[in-house]
């Protein structure tokens, strides 16, 4: 059976006693192991990055934009093979593992910008023959954590800006689906990146903890759960490191009476089921405003849904493939008796979903429930599943009112053709990022990512000018050339108010 390795020090390197499965979700079978490190192997990770690193660090930013111009090349030029590669281990549709990849260049090509996103600020004569400027330097060695549901963009989103930046960075991936996060670095090494700034070691809470307590690690960027998220970023914070720690989400779509309903239709489709509910952005409630609105919606929504196809990931005409293994398909298959039995209308169910041909794969259809309440457990927690709940509101007010009390407050958004409503409810929706007629508001790569509430813990988003700043300390410097003079006419004097 395939071995995953870490890749340490710009090779592969075989450590570790225990190892974690890694499935084939199309057929849920198990179609390799990953090799778990120890705190050991961590070490190592870190000897390596810390050799590297003064070299890297003195690298100018132009030179170090040309490794990732070099290196989004080169991802370009491996798309379907990466793309496979993703789909076969996380279980999502090629077409969906190619924007996975895909939104991760993204932000690899902001990072080709570093060489101005580092430029500091300066004042010219700030007091007499006084001049104050601003540098930005890198942090040292980092470390990311990232989830199964992306590990082609989240990790990219993450060591582009960082190494960009010029620190080392040491990847812990998914134990899910790690394969994509060791071939990004192995292109990185291909790109002219040194051995030693991107290296990727697998693990589990005991390779979380060994990096949360490393003393030479000195910031950390996470994205998971909520309750997962808080631990690391408590836990991170009392180690005196930097970190942005983001988790679940438990996205609304509000639809005004006005909706072009078949763009919502339309949109929902993709939102909710696309990936398999599977994304933090995904959007799992829609919450119709007015009874006529919510039922006209149900009755262009369940032919919609029923017309999805679920298939194996390289299905070319499938909408979603399975999730990624059976505890998490046992969990989902959970909420959606829980929902039931707390008195939401089951309107379509997808358990017990089987594919000829594929009867052990991970795969459920998709589930639509009406009539849920805020107060339902089922509500107020996170699926992660294709599961679509709705949720009706009387008035425009109940319709903000419903995200912005949610513990969650990733993504939100509002459909509607009323300018006024959009741009009331963007401003006081209490939401981190909003969507106007947009049902997956992920900002642009040169834009930032980040939610609120439980969604994210720390002041600094991902990506963007936020990463370059979550990644970078900032120095400034006040400066003077004395003139020479003995008289003493130019001598500094501290300002004081008079």
């Amino acid at each position: 059976m395939r071995v995953i390795d870490h890749f340490i020090g710009g090779s592969s390197y075989a450590s570790g006693e225990r190892q974690g499965e890694v499935f084939d979700p199309s057929l849920g079978k198990v179609q390799a192991q990953v090799r778990f490190g120890t705190s050991a192997d961590l070490e190592r990770a870190v000897a390596a990055a810390r050799e590297a690193l003064p070299g890297w660090m003195a690298t100018n930013p132009q030179r170090r934009a040309r490794v990732m111009f070099k290196f989004k090349e080169l991802v370009e030029k491996n798309m379907d093979d990466l793309a496979h590669l993703l789909a076969s281990e996380h279980g999502k549709v090629v077409a969906d593992a190619r924007g996975d990849v895909q939104r991760g260049l993204e932000v690899i090509e902001f990072s080709c910008g570093i060489p101005h996103a580092l430029k500091g600020e300066y004042t010219i004569g700030a007091g007499p023959g006084i001049d104050v400027y601003s540098m930005r330097q890198p942090l040292g060695i980092v470390a990311g954590i990232t989830p199964f549901n992306f590990p082609a963009m989240i990790p990219m989103w993450m060591f582009g800006p960082a190494i960009a930046c010029g620190n080392a960075f040491i990847l812990k991936p998914s134990e899910r689906d790690p394969s994509v996060p060791v071939r990004l670095a192995e292109l990185m090494k291909e790109a002219g990146l040194p051995d030693g700034i991107l290296q990727v070691i697998h693990g589990d809470k005991e390779m979380v903890d060994a990096i949360i307590d490393h003393p030479e690690i000195h910031a950390l960027s996470f994205v998971g759960s909520s309750d997962i998220a808080q631990y690391i970023y408590s836990r991170g914070n009392a180690n005196g490191k930097r970190v942005q720690a983001f988790g679940g989400a438990k996205n609304h779509g509000i639809v005004m009476p006005d909706a072009d309903l078949d763009q919502v239709v339309n949109d929902l489709a993709g939102a909710a089921f696309g990936s398999a509910g599977e994304r933090c952005m995904a959007l799992p409630v829609v919450v119709p405003v007015g009874e006529k609105t919510a039922n006209d919606l149900r009755e262009k929504l369940i032919p919609a849904i029923e017309a999805l196809r679920v298939g194996v990931s390289t299905d070319p005409d499938a909408h979603y493939g399975p999730v990624v293994n059976a505890a998490h398909r046992a969990r989902i298959e959970s909420y959606i008796q829980m929902c039931a039995d707390e008195g939401g209308e089951l309107v379509i169910d997808g358990r017990g979903f089987k594919l000829q041909g594929h009867e052990e794969g991970f795969f459920i259809g998709p589930t639509f429930f009406d009539h849920v309440k805020p107060t339902f457990r089922s509500y107020q927690e996170e699926i992660f599943g294709p599961v679509l709940q709705m949720v009706r509101a009387e008035t425009f007010e109940e319709a903000v009112r419903l995200p912005s009390d949610h513990q969650y407050g990733n993504g939100v958004a509002i459909f509607t053709r009323n300018g006024h409503a959009a741009r009331e409810f963007a401003a006081r929706v209490n939401v981190g990022m909003v969507g106007i007629n947009v049902p997956i508001p992920v900002p642009v790569a040169y834009h930032t990512f980040g939610g609120w509430k439980r969604s994210g813990f720390g002041d600094i988003d991902q990506h963007g000018p936020e990463g370059v700043r979550f990644w970078t300390k900032n120095k400034k410097v006040t400066q003077r050339w004395p003139d020479g003079s003995v008289t003493g006419e130019n001598a500094f004097v501290i300002p004081t108010m008079g």
